[in-house]
């Protein structure tokens, strides 16, 4: 009774436990999430501010706030005067600006696709366009550019990249509906070489002067004179269709164990595979469609982030849209104004930086 009774010693008393790591994780992933809006929300700012007219920072930000105050106080004598003249108003408003959002909205959907594609046929090598999307809206461009019909590029380019999704699906379906990832990948494959031996055909047969250069500048990529309908168009297939693949995390880290284990966790694979093979191929259409095929944005970014973060999709898709969208603003920056006069199709950069960085990414991670 007595030693039941006696008071513990230190050294009888149980050793505190540590904090949960939990919610160091989340707060973690919380201040890096943070950071990488702040240095994206800056860097499109300085990239606006890039090009032979004089324009500063505090320009833009007095101008940006010009134009939110008077949208909601129309008349207002409390609204600051607009620091830019007329010209300014139109280089970067209707120039700059909507091409810095779409290359970032862009770089962050690319990521996005490419970290759901690699998590869904569990292929480290897979990226946004391995389904024969790029290859098939190429073919629905370049048609519509050598019979003269630019304004029809963004639907012919999203046109021919569903019926590319399509038939690799149909293609790759096997018995009960299933999409085995091998069979996907290399139905995609498949699709992507026949809709790319198409579009040599018809750049041979039919192009002529100079839409050869346009058609060579979509195939590579390129932001040079987009407007605001499609940059908005890709915000939206961005926030929409990004935002749902995201919503499917737990989904995704269930695949990188396989279809059984998948299944035994409670995981509906051939509907799961079939939704997000479906989503995560509209959003690259969406992207194509405006931007062209631009490489390795995709492949690379997915990589780099989990060499970082681990494999947890939760925190991967979320730093992956940041981190894809800084990378390509500061590369188009760089194709626009490195060689100015001319302009260099963004996708040459990407391929010249994403290359190498793709190889130390594999020999670090070992695949």
């Amino acid at each position: 009774m007595t030693d039941t009774l006696a008071p513990r010693t230190a050294h009888d008393a149980p050793a505190p436990r540590p904090p949960a790591a939990g919610p160091r994780r989340r707060a973690a992933l919380a201040g890096t999430l943070l950071a990488l809006t702040a240095v994206l929300v800056l860097t499109m700012t300085w990239a606006v501010t890039v090009g032979p007219a004089s324009i500063t920072v505090g320009q833009v930000w007095g101008s940006a706030w010009h134009h939110v105050c008077t949208a909601l106080a129309p008349g207002s004598v409390s609204c600051p005067a607009d620091p830019f003249t007329a010209v300014q108003e139109a280089i970067v408003w209707q120039g700059r600006g909507a091409r810095v959002v779409a290359a970032a909205t862009v770089g962050a959907g690319l990521a996005i696709a490419g970290t759901v594609m690699q998590a869904v046929v569990r292929n480290p090598l897979a990226d946004p366009y391995l389904l024969g999307v790029s290859s098939g809206a190429s073919l629905g461009a370049v048609a519509v550019l050598v019979l003269g019909l630019t304004v029809l590029l963004p639907v012919a380019a999203f046109v021919g990249a569903i019926g590319a999704l399509l038939l690799t699906l149909l293609l790759a379906s096997g018995r009960g509906g299933g999409l085995p990832p091998v069979r996907t990948v290399l139905a995609g494959v498949a699709v992507g070489q026949a809709c790319s031996a198409l579009v040599s055909f018809v750049i041979f047969w039919s192009a002529t002067g100079d839409s050869y250069r346009e058609i060579l500048s979509w195939l590579l990529g390129s932001f040079g004179g987009i407007t605001w309908s499609e940059t908005l168009l890709a915000v939206g297939g961005t926030v929409l269709l990004g935002g749902l693949l995201a919503s499917r995390a737990r989904v995704l880290d269930a695949f990188s164990f396989g279809d059984v284990s998948a299944a035994s966790l409670g995981v509906d694979v051939r509907r799961a595979r079939w939704f997000l093979l479906v989503v995560v191929t509209l959003l690259t259409a969406v992207l194509v469609s405006v931007a062209g095929a631009i490489g390795f944005v995709g492949l690379v970014v997915p990589h780099a982030v989990r060499l970082v973060l681990g494999s947890r999709n939760h925190r991967v898709l979320p730093v992956a849209a940041l981190v894809g969208a800084l990378f390509l603003l500061l590369a188009d920056t760089a194709a626009r104004t490195v060689f100015e006069p001319r302009e260099l199709p963004v996708g040459i950069l990407t391929a010249a930086i994403g290359a190498p960085v793709f190889a130390v990414l594999l020999r670090r991670s070992r695949l």
